[in-house]
């Protein structure tokens, strides 16, 4: 094995839990985010950071107008849903002065979603987000984010979400076969604000996400959809197979959706477990790949 290949694993040196007293302030974080730098360098290990939220409850209208973006029933409670309420504490960690990698311009390139319990949108939640393994790739740092969510001292919800650091690590890049698409279709009309509404729902304000002028201060020709949003989007879509519990949902984000464009979803019921996939309107790139176990 190439020795940059190797896992990097977390400092053990001491570190400050981040604990909120009421819900982040995102506009003072993506504030911070814009401006921090970062001191990592290949081969530093990660310190093994958590921030917690401790009194969540789901407000109504919020999870509505999340719903309707996202194409779910009104008044339901996706698993999705978590993951938008637990990224300021994403956003907490990575503006944290002890967390050595710059807050912008990190990839998502993975999120597993677990239901352990039916969610009851009547409960408090606690929220706690803990950075977890590392490891080196030809693209650069891919390090991962665990998120807990508990109620009635128990953990009803759980979510892996894997990003990349983007730096040179002089390890050699594999090439990937392109998956064909399978099972029953439907073509999607992607608007060109989209990023622009699901952002202000989600607090996520990246630039990249809201326009095609500010996309292009990042290398993109044209603004790009949320990842999540996608999976988001997927599973609305397979709603009438998703149990109320008992299941997880894993996905790979590929390509990034431009915004606007018509895409192509994919779904298939298999022995019990689903599987779906969106590709481009050509058919010739995959923006994402998933199942439903």
């Amino acid at each position: 094995m190439n020795q940059a290949s190797k896992n990097t694993k977390s400092s053990l040196h001491s570190v400050t839990p981040l604990h909120l007293e009421e819900p982040p302030n995102m506009a003072l974080l993506l504030a911070k985010a814009s401006v921090k730098t970062g001191q990592y360098k290949v081969g530093d290990a990660l310190p093994p950071l958590t921030a917690h939220w401790e009194n969540l409850w789901v407000d109504s209208d919020h999870l509505q107008r999340y719903n309707k973006i996202c194409g779910f029933d009104a008044n339901q409670l996706p698993a999705t849903y978590l993951w938008v309420r637990a990224f300021p504490l994403i956003m907490t960690v990575l503006v944290s002065r002890q967390f050595p990698l710059r807050a912008m311009g990190q990839v998502h390139l993975r999120n597993k979603i677990s239901v352990h319990s039916p969610l009851d949108i009547n409960k408090k939640f606690s929220i706690t987000a803990a950075v977890d393994h590392s490891e080196l790739s030809s693209k650069g740092l891919e390090w991962s984010m665990q998120i807990s969510v508990m109620t009635d001292s128990q953990i009803v919800w759980s979510s892996c979400s894997t990003f990349l650091y983007r730096c040179d690590t002089g390890i050699m890049r594999d090439s990937k076969p392109l998956t064909e698409p399978q099972g029953d279709s439907q073509e999607w009309v992607l608007p060109s604000d989209l990023g622009r509404c699901y952002a202000s729902i989600s607090g996520d304000y990246n630039p990249i996400h809201l326009s095609a002028l500010s996309a292009k201060l990042f290398g993109f020709r044209k603004a790009i959809a949320h990842g999540m949003w996608s999976k988001a989007r997927c599973l609305a879509a397979m709603d009438s197979v998703i149990p109320d519990a008992g299941y997880s949902v894993d996905v790979n984000f590929l390509k990034p959706v431009f915004l606007p464009s018509r895409v192509n979803f994919y779904s298939d019921i298999s022995e019990g477990q689903g599987y779906f996939s969106l590709f481009n309107f050509c058919g010739d790139q995959m923006h994402l790949q998933g199942s439903i176990l």
